[in-house]
């Protein structure tokens, strides 16, 4: 996100004008019916799966039913016939996203499982309960939903599955799902199987279970929790008022903990929260802006944490330096973990995303270790973490998870509740802070200067910035060192990066289109000081934009060529 021009409100409370009306929005969810020669209406079901608001008419009750529909067809397709688990976050929206995938669901004869007492659940709960119901199995796998738009504002919605590998679905089974969903939504949802509610919960294959009891249970086997017992630190946890607000007492009841919950609210509004730097409410735990009152009490505890309502990511925040950026974290988990977890596989890999700091590769090359580099998006760790060739997965917008201190696979989705006790294992282990260890790091490698703007594009710069070739950017230095490497394909595992990243001897940039807006996105580093990672930033867009216009005058060529 680009943060040149911050809101006058940013890092304040947030003014009641800015507080969703929770009526008005189940009203629009049930009572609104997409367009369907309206693109932005139709269901857009990415590898986070769709996402959208009431209010825009991109997240309704016709969505969910088409969707799930659709996702009870790919079961069946794929002869998936293990139970699907089902949890939700606390947006306004995702309990009656609940109700009417509950009624589809049903109707198809699906047996799902759902959290007891109406709770709710974090992305990772489900990732781990998908793992462990499958471990052994080799038929009747289990599979799974979780209704969240994850940080997004308290008016939108958000619906993603995830496969038996318990991680991200992939591009070909998101195509499908989008697809039939949105033929379906075509026929307005004749052909969707649904019972009324009531009738849904009362049937044989609708179950309650405490997916809580289950995953806390297992915290042991991923995180040092006796450590964490024995050094008795102050220890804070402000949950965002997302799904991971009820999982903080059972950890401390069954560990001997005391971490304090610093806002125990669940409010659908989110009105507790500080504004985030665009002026709208979002609960981005790796932002400033909307982190401000937990970063305000810092010096109150040794380390303090955040999550986003759906508990897939994390902010830590320490008394000596404050909120972390996240890919200093990740570095300094990367070195704790290797030198710690004496037991991994000793080939596994370090998954990082391209735009994710060159920090890391120092860490992990100094400790003689691989690092596989994909593109953008957690599903690029998920065989690997099932497999083991990978101990490690994180990206750059503050998600991560690791294997099991037994080297056996903990999630293949993000964890945010294990990244928030890891920083507290390390710093009880080795007395330090991870802010104290990130400077240890800074010291040995350097100090890198990470930035990310954002730049208008039109459908056709998008596009064509997506099928870029290396040879399209005919410059051979940049910020005034020789260009090393130019990728369109990940190093990792050769898949297309959908733009281009350059490297040199002390920085980098990557370049990649919006999936939803009409911008691209420029990443870069340098280890060579703020003005150097200005300079690639204002070079980057030059060469962009160059290798564009060039990239359309030959698109051009070839037309007339044909023409003639």
């Amino acid at each position: 996100m680009d943060r040149a021009r911050v809101s006058p409100l940013a890092g304040h409370p947030a003014p009641r004008e800015l507080l969703i009306d929770v009526a008005r929005l189940e009203r629009e969810y049930v009572e609104r019916v997409p367009e369907m020669d309206n693109a932005a209406e139709r269901v857009s079901f990415g590898t986070s799966g769709h996402r959208g608001s009431p209010l825009r008419g991109t997240f309704t009750e016709a969505h969910i039913l088409a969707i799930t529909q659709a996702i009870c067809d790919y079961r069946r397709v794929r002869g998936t016939d293990g139970p699907l688990l089902m949890g939700k976050d606390t947006h306004a929206l995702s309990a009656p996203a609940q109700r009417t995938a509950l009624e589809v669901v049903a109707a198809n004869g699906v047996d799902v499982i759902i959290q007891r007492d109406d709770g709710v659940t974090p992305t990772p709960v489900i990732s781990r309960a998908i793992l462990e119901y499958n471990r052994g199995r080799r038929a009747h796998l289990a599979d799974g939903i979780v209704i969240t738009p994850s940080h997004n504002p308290p008016e939108d919605g958000g619906f993603k599955y995830n496969p038996p590998n318990g991680g991200p679905a992939d591009t070909d089974v998101t195509r499908w799902i989008e697809q039939r969903a949105n033929t379906l939504l075509a026929a307005r949802n004749g052909d969707v199987k649904r019972m009324p509610y009531a009738a849904a919960r009362r049937t044989a294959t609708v179950h309650e279970d405490d997916f809580a009891l289950h995953y806390v249970r297992d915290l042991r086997k991923v995180v040092d929790m006796e450590a964490i017992r024995a050094a008795k630190l102050t220890l804070g946890v402000d949950p965002l008022g997302g799904a991971s607000r009820s999982y903080w007492e059972p950890i401390n009841a069954l560990y001997g903990l005391d971490i304090a919950v610093v806002n125990p609210i669940v409010d659908p509004t989110f009105s507790f929260m500080t504004v985030d730097y665009d002026g709208r409410i979002r609960m981005d735990c790796s932002s400033p802006y909307a982190m401000a009152r937990l970063v305000h009490i810092k010096n109150q505890y040794r380390v303090a944490f955040a999550n986003d309502p759906d508990a897939d990511r994390h902010g830590i925040v320490t008394a000596s330096a404050g909120l972390m950026d996240p890919n200093q974290f990740l570095a300094v988990a990367i070195r704790y973990l290797l030198r710690a977890r004496t037991e991994w596989p000793p080939h596994s890999a370090v998954g990082k995303t391209l735009v994710s700091s060159g920090m890391i590769d120092r860490v992990v090359h100094d400790l003689r270790r691989t690092v596989c580099e994909v593109p953008v998006g957690f599903k690029w760790f998920v065989q690997g973490l099932l497999d083991m060739s990978l101990c490690f997965g994180g990206e750059e917008s503050a998600g991560a998870t690791y294997l099991c201190r037994d080297g056996t696979a903990w999630t293949t989705d993000k964890d945010g509740l294990v990244m928030d006790l890891l920083a507290a294992e390390m710093t009880a282990r080795t007395d330090k802070d991870p802010s104290e260890h990130s400077a240890e790091l800074i010291a040995t490698f350097g100090r890198p200067y990470y930035a990310r703007i954002d730049a208008p594009a039109t459908p056709a710069e998008k596009a064509a910035l997506r099928q870029l070739a290396p040879e399209a950017l005919t410059a051979s230095e940049l910020a005034g060192e020789p260009i090393l490497q130019k990728l369109t394909r990940a190093p990792g595992n050769g898949a297309a990066i959908d733009g281009i990243k350059v490297v040199t001897a002390s920085g980098w940039f990557a370049v990649r289109p919006s999936g939803t807006e009409s911008l691209y996105k420029i990443y870069a580093e340098s280890f060579d000081g703020q003005a150097h990672v200005d300079r690639i930033l204002t070079e980057a867009q030059q060469l962009v934009a160059t290798a564009i216009e060039g990239a359309g005058e030959a698109r051009e060529d070839r037309l007339e060529q044909r023409g003639s």
